[in-house]
């Protein structure tokens, strides 16, 4: 079977499933099921402190029967972004941070995607690392459309299987570029772990929109999409380190299944359908033959799957 028709089966099949009808009790036929957390926490520029808040974290969402749990943009280093503080950040003081989370995902048995930083031939590289469960790294994401100057911009849309399911990933401002979710949702993500710092409480005309986009990327993608943003901090509202919290789990249909407030430092969980996840609007967008479909189905070609 050729690519094409490969993809219109699956198409209709997802359709299909999207419109299936309930049985006769009245309860749908459950998936199999995935239990995520978005933690939505301040950390630090101190790597190795913001390491040990993380793992303190990381065991709670252990003792919630959390599968998946995802941490802020950047959290490894608080989102710390004035230029002093790159000139000298040493590569192996996160390194070091980074295998300590790791280790926290194996002792726990928790599959974990974090907001971190990494260098390569010299540059710096604002990164998420994925952990599967038995701390195996399954890769990472580096993000594509920058809002700050630090660090260089990635060039890669990665799709990685975590915890069993495959997952697509983007930061913060990245949200504002669709094809960063579609792609990878035409690849085959389920899942879109999107870890953030965005503005905070004092750019109130911001949270209108910050909040109707990860709702759009999920729904318009028919994926789930998991968002782990920083909290406010009364102490800071100005802060970079700190941003408006709301961080949220959103299903295939755009309802929000659960959301945290502004302040507080909180794991905010879900446990979702994988059948829900059927990709069906990101299926449908390269098989109807619409004048924009070549170009989404040789788009999805440039997602790199790791193993």
């Amino acid at each position: 079977m050729n690519r094409r028709s490969f993809l219109s089966s699956t198409a209709s099949a997802a359709l299909a499933q999207s419109a299936q009808v309930t049985s006769s009790s009245g309860a749908a036929k459950r998936g199999p099921q995935l239990r995520v957390a978005a933690c939505q926490i301040l950390t630090f520029s101190e790597t190795g402190k913001s390491a040990q808040k993380i793992c303190s974290w990381i065991e709670k969402a252990a003792k919630d029967n959390v599968d998946v749990v995802l941490f802020p943009e950047a959290a490894i280093c608080g989102y710390t972004c004035e230029a002093s503080y790159w000139k000298t950040a040493n590569p192996r003081d996160f390194e070091a941070a980074e295998k300590t989370v790791t280790a926290a995902a194996r002792t726990h048995k928790v599959a974990v995607v974090v907001g971190t930083a990494h260098w390569e031939n010299g540059r710096v590289f604002n990164s998420v690392l994925a952990i599967d469960k038995d701390g195996t790294p399954r890769g990472r994401y580096s993000k594509t459309y920058l809002a700050e100057k630090w660090p260089t911009p990635g060039r890669k849309m990665t799709l990685m299987t975590l915890a069993g399911v495959k997952s697509s990933f983007i930061i913060c401002h990245d949200v504002r570029y669709p094809e960063l979710v579609r792609l990878p949702a035409i690849a085959g993500a389920q899942i879109c772990y999107f870890p953030s710092n965005e503005s905070g409480l004092v750019e109130e005309h911001k949270l209108s929109a910050y909040r109707a986009m990860p709702i759009s990327r999920a729904t318009e993608n028919s994926i789930y999409l998991v968002m782990a943003n920083a909290p406010a901090d009364p102490d800071n509202m100005r802060g970079a380190s700190q941003s408006h919290g709301n961080s949220k789990i959103i299903h295939p249909n755009g309802n929000v299944l659960a959301e945290a407030g502004y302040f507080s430092e909180t794991l905010v969980t879900a446990t979702i359908d994988l059948k829900d996840a059927n990709r069906a609007m990101a299926i449908r967008s390269v098989e109807e033959g619409s004048m924009i479909s070549p170009w989404l189905r040789e788009g999805s070609r440039l997602v790199e799957e790791l193993s």
